[in-house]
């Protein structure tokens, strides 16, 4: 059961001998996806899942300690996010020394984050560049090589971080737990089919609350703890998209669209304050021309801010309209079912090829101005 339980939340093949010792956490292999039925227990879909994220992880690690492309970085940040949520949403059906691990998780997300969110601006400050006339690009030389400065010093910490023991033996917990045969005792028995459809209904509840006390001129950290409950909703329903079937992926599909419109709030947040920061600290002695750019920088960065803000009404409507009405049914029918003890097969064999896997990330689209508040 714990070889199909990999399976099942769908292979991502790992490949590759890692030169780095360091680096090497074994990966899952497995067949093709077996069926999903009443007996399986959530303690067997959490271990599945921690071993295709740990295959992940060295996957995308190698890639984001050389650092030649930036999206070997984002997917590990976002693997370790995925760990992390894992560990939240299943903490009843996991060792408990698994649940305290979440302490290095969420550092090493922190060093993560950090040379992550450098490399974004980069990226915009790229593409504003190429939008400038030839005679303005001068001026965006020594903004980028600040930014390049702050960038290597974040990779630096950021492969200490990577190389050290805490994160070296939480890897090693990590690979070892999910490894292990799982036990039906007490709450790691819980069924699948009871425990995740309610976890799905808490964090909705959840969410709805938060985006329930937005206004538009919330704090910041209001709109980011709205992204962060869109985003445990998100790993919730994708950790049981096979028992939940098509009302989850369309779900799925307008908590990605509210998801990219948060994200690009905050990148656009972000990225005004850094800007802030570098123009307020005379150490940096930036030109004229470069602080002149900032400013207008920082002003499209403010212009993003209110545009997204006002085009989450529209994508909150349709995660908590029909969409959601249908995978409330579906969950309610699985619940039902497992309370007559139904021991029906609730999802088919999947191919390993085709079978679903957790989506690593999305670009931001552009947000799209809407002339109301968010409406709830």
């Amino acid at each position: 059961m714990r070889d199909s339980l990999s399976a099942r939340q769908g292979e991502l093949a790992a490949g590759g001998t890692l030169t780095d010792s360091k680096s090497a956490v074994a990966a899952p292999r497995g067949p093709a996806t077996p069926a999903f039925d009443a007996a399986t227990t959530a303690s067997e879909v959490a271990l599945g899942e921690l071993r295709r994220l740990l295959g992940a992880w060295r996957q995308h690690e190698p890639g984001a300690r050389l650092g030649h492309d930036p999206e070997a970085l984002h997917q590990l940040r976002v693997t370790t996010r995925r760990i992390d949520a894992t560990l939240g949403l299943f903490r009843r059906q996991l060792p408990v020394a698994l649940t305290h691990a979440r302490r290095t998780a969420k550092s090493v997300l922190r060093t993560l984050g950090a040379a992550r969110d450098l490399d974004v601006q980069l990226a915009e400050l790229a593409r504003h560049s190429l939008a400038l006339p030839e005679s303005e690009r001068a001026a965006v030389e020594p903004l980028r090589a600040r930014l390049e400065s702050e960038r290597c010093r974040a990779r630096a910490r950021m492969i200490r971080a990577l190389d050290s023991e805490p994160t070296r033996r939480w890897l090693e917990a990590l690979t070892a737990a999910s490894a292990a045969a799982p036990t039906a005792a007490g709450a790691f028995g819980e069924r699948a089919m009871v425990v995740m459809p309610e976890r799905v209904r808490r964090r909705f509840r959840k969410l709805r609350n938060s985006v329930r006390g937005l206004r538009s001129n919330s704090p910041m950290e209001d709109y980011h703890l709205v992204r962060r409950r869109a985003k445990q909703l998100r790993y919730a329903i994708e950790s049981g998209a096979l028992m939940f079937g098509k009302p989850a992926e369309d779900e799925l599909k307008a908590l990605r669209r509210l998801q990219d419109e948060l994200g690009a709030h905050q990148d656009a947040y972000m990225a005004r304050n850094r800007l802030a920061a570098l123009a307020a600290d005379p150490a940096n002695e930036l030109p004229a021309g470069t602080l002149f750019l900032m400013g207008r920088l920082a002003e499209r960065h403010a212009t993003t801010t209110a545009q997204a803000r006002k085009s989450l009404t529209r994508s909150w409507r349709k995660v908590r309209g029909q969409r959601w009405r249908a995978l409330r049914s579906r969950l309610g029918e699985l619940l039902d079912n497992a309370r007559q003890g139904s021991s029906a097969v609730i999802a088919e064999p999947v191919p390993a090829a085709s079978a679903p896997t957790l989506a690593a990330g999305y670009p931001h689209p552009a947000p799209e101005p809407q002339p109301h508040p968010l409406e709830h």
